[in-house]
């Protein structure tokens, strides 16, 4: 056992580069960065959310997954899929100044983002569990903190560098050379990401992992085991997705932050989660990942509650205490949903549990930001009011995201920890 840790040890380390580099990607096509786009091409708020919400539709996808990797070696196909995706992305940054009318810019735009994440998201659960299959079962908590201390803190110094150059040149009236720059940034990275991946080892797959696809997905439909583990992320999909499509608008335009105030706030949050990962990784160890889930969640829910009382007079304070909670919050909740079904699922399976997991909260997401658009574009529409209250559309929806975390508990406390 030990000459075989050894063999994969190169691969585990590859593994925790090729998530801060796949980190840094996803921060330059979301959030600001995205709603930056999106302004410029002349998107609304209400659209700029669905659009964000592009990456759960795509989700769904990872259904494929079962049916184009389960039960085989990954390495070689993902080496060449992940590139075309990140071309996809490069090409955000070169729409904008297109000599094409604006409408076409819109649907070239949307065409591009979506298929960048339709490509991420359908090979996203075969990468894991090839990486996932190198490390101790025992031990995947504390690999897990160390993987995302690194991508966290790496992400800290690249938000913030990356945060001041756009905002440096943008000030300078280089509107054109700042999304050159995240432009190339994506293409750099993507070379050294694509590195990882050469450089990684991969198991071989075993006689008894080898389970015959048709039967494979009936057996996980049918496992009520899993469907419960599976619902756990299924409502926290819906509780994100009611809330942090919107968020990126809501900072640039009626709180009016910088992009280095918000990158700021990223480094805050950054920090957090980087102190709370380890303790938390070590606990899940020791005690479930379902103990561990509960305090995470309960921090998510101070979070939400937070942004629900945020306005552009105490907008700076209320932001860092979201991202202190936030930040405290993610730093089990991502990992934990994914160990859930390592917990729970045996390894013949859980490619297949991954890809439906993924695929059943791509649609939801999806469905649920659709109508939340709908209640952000409502109280827009007038006036910032909802039934005659002053309020901020951003501030209902982190409201409604809190309502849900707290049904999360409730569940937690109930259906999974009876499992």
């Amino acid at each position: 056992m030990e000459n075989e840790k050894d063999i994969y040890k190169t691969s585990r380390f590859m593994y925790i580069l090729e998530a801060a580099f796949e980190y840094f990607i996803s921060l330059m096509v979301a959030g600001a960065y995205l709603a930056r786009l999106t302004t410029e091409i002349g998107m609304s708020d209400a659209m700029t959310g669905i659009i964000s919400s592009l990456g759960s539709l795509a989700s769904c996808f990872q259904i494929a997954a079962i049916f184009l990797f389960a039960n085989r070696n990954v390495k070689k196909p993902l080496s060449i899929l992940y590139p075309i995706a990140r071309i996809c992305f490069i090409f955000l940054y070169i729409i904008p100044f297109l000599d094409i009318p604006g409408s076409v810019k819109a649907v070239i735009f949307i065409a591009s983002l979506f298929g960048g994440r339709l490509i991420t998201n359908a090979i996203n659960s075969p990468k894991i569990n090839w990486f996932m299959s190198l490390v101790d079962d025992n031990k995947r908590g504390n690999f897990t903190a160390n993987k995302e201390i690194v991508s966290l803190i790496g992400g800290m110094v690249f938000s913030y560098a990356m945060g001041g150059a756009v905002d440096w040149l943008e000030e300078a009236g280089k509107h054109t050379e700042a999304f050159i720059l995240c432009g190339i940034t994506i293409f750099v990275l993507t070379v050294l990401h694509t590195v990882t991946l050469l450089v990684s080892k991969e198991k071989n797959l075993t006689v008894e992992e080898k389970i015959p696809i048709r039967r494979l997905l009936p057996e996980m439909i049918r496992d009520t085991t899993v469907m419960k583990v599976i619902l756990v992320s299924v409502l926290w999909t819906v509780a994100t997705h009611i809330t942090t499509p919107f968020e990126g608008t809501y900072r640039i335009k009626e709180l009016g932050f910088s992009m280095t105030f918000i990158s700021v706030g990223s480094m805050v949050y950054s920090v957090i989660r980087v102190l709370a990962s380890k303790p938390l990784g070590k606990y899940a160890d020791r005690h479930t990942f379902t103990k561990m889930l509960n305090f995470c969640f309960a921090a998510a829910l101070i979070a939400f509650l937070a942004g629900a009382f945020t306005v552009p007079e105490n907008g700076a304070p209320l932001y860092v205490l979201y991202n202190v909670f936030y930040g405290i919050g993610m730093a089990g909740i991502n990992s934990g949903n994914i160990n859930l079904i390592y917990e729970h699922v045996s390894k013949e399976k859980r490619v297949c549990a991954l890809a439906l997991k993924d695929g059943i909260v791509g649609l939801v997401g999806f469905g649920t930001t659709l109508a939340a658009s709908r209640l952000v574009e409502y109280i827009q529409q007038n006036g910032n009011h909802l039934f005659g209250i002053p309020l901020y559309a951003q501030q209902v929806t982190s409201a409604l995201g809190a309502a849900v975390i707290a049904a999360i508990l409730l569940y937690l406390n109930t259906a999974i920890r009876r499992l």
